[in-house]
């Protein structure tokens, strides 16, 4: 989740689904992609790595998994031209089931798009005003909503420190607790603000920042449904498959080195994990944080 502040008035109208694939060359250089192959991509997107996929050899075929309907939609829209080499899968990738498929790689972007941050109505960012509600699946039936205004003061504290890494997490809990209900991204965002120390109020990224972070997991279960991909995923791959994972914060980097390092059947590729370059980083701020590990498999079948 980016750094915004609420008094930004450079709002996107545009209801486009956008999202910039970071670290795109990185990627699928490191994928070692070959003709024939057969490639997972778990969270779709705007279709942008998918494209760079399908794009290597006529003969290459992918599977594309998003949670988000209107993701799959203009994912479908913008590789049309390979629909007959594309198979689509709308879900949470922690519950797919490949079957007999195996794969020659997999990959997985868990950055939130552009689609989402810009897009108000989905409540994602505090930049425009919107309903508190996060879901990337429109299906589940747990908002920021919900959360903000039902859960008690304990829990708040607890996932906004354990999710969000927010070090005054009793102090805003028991602020909100206070001054609630709330409606809205920027009537949640200005009480987080005022709630801070003063000194703290104009740091490097907005004070509501790590909050809208820790709610946005909470509501899309990111990190569960990351560990049970992490465990399962690897055994997708053919022997000699490739697992390539971008992460954006320290939680979900976290879980990727350690599963990666752990697992008996597969061999760590990248011992640091690749970060963008000046230049993409200029062209995407949003890049700034992201993360690529990956990892092969080896030469057996557990």
């Amino acid at each position: 989740m980016n750094a915004i502040d609420p008094s930004d008035t450079n709002q996107q109208t545009e209801s486009t689904f956008v999202h910039v694939s970071v670290l795109a060359d990185e990627l699928i250089s490191g994928l070692a992609i070959h003709p024939g192959g057969i490639y997972l991509d778990a969270t779709v997107g705007g279709g942008g790595h998918t494209q760079l996929i399908l794009q290597a050899a006529s003969d290459i075929k992918v599977v594309a998994i998003d949670r988000d309907a209107e993701a799959i939609n203009a994912a479908k829209n913008k590789l049309a031209e390979f629909t007959e080499r594309i198979t689509f899968w709308h879900g949470n990738f922690a519950t797919y089931q490949p079957q007999n498929l195996k794969f020659d790689g997999i990959i997985a972007d868990l950055g939130v798009s552009s689609f989402h941050l810009d897009t108000g109505s989905r409540g994602f960012s505090f930049r425009q005003e919107a309903e508190l509600d996060m879901r990337m699946d429109q299906r589940e039936n747990l908002t920021a909503a919900e959360i903000i205004n039902e859960w008690s003061e304990s829990e708040l504290a607890d996932i906004f420190y354990k999710y969000g890494e927010e070090r005054l997490s009793r102090r805003i809990a028991k602020q909100i607790v206070e001054k609630r209900p709330f409606k809205t991204t920027t009537e949640l965002a200005n009480e987080i603000f005022h709630s801070v120390p003063r000194s703290y109020r104009y740091g490097r990224i907005h004070p509501a920042t790590r909050v809208f972070q820790a709610l946005r997991i909470v509501v899309n279960q990111e990190l569960g449904s990351l560990e049970t991909f992490l465990k399962t995923a690897p055994n997708w791959l053919k022997s000699g498959g490739r697992i390539g994972i971008i992460t954006f914060h320290s939680l979900e980097d976290r879980l990727v080195k350690h599963s990666f390092k752990e697992s008996a059947i597969l061999q760590v590729i990248t011992k640091k994990p690749i970060i963008p370059q000046e230049q993409e980083i200029q062209r995407n701020t949003r890049s700034r944080s992201a993360k690529l590990r990956i990892a092969e498999k080896l030469n057996i079948d557990i």
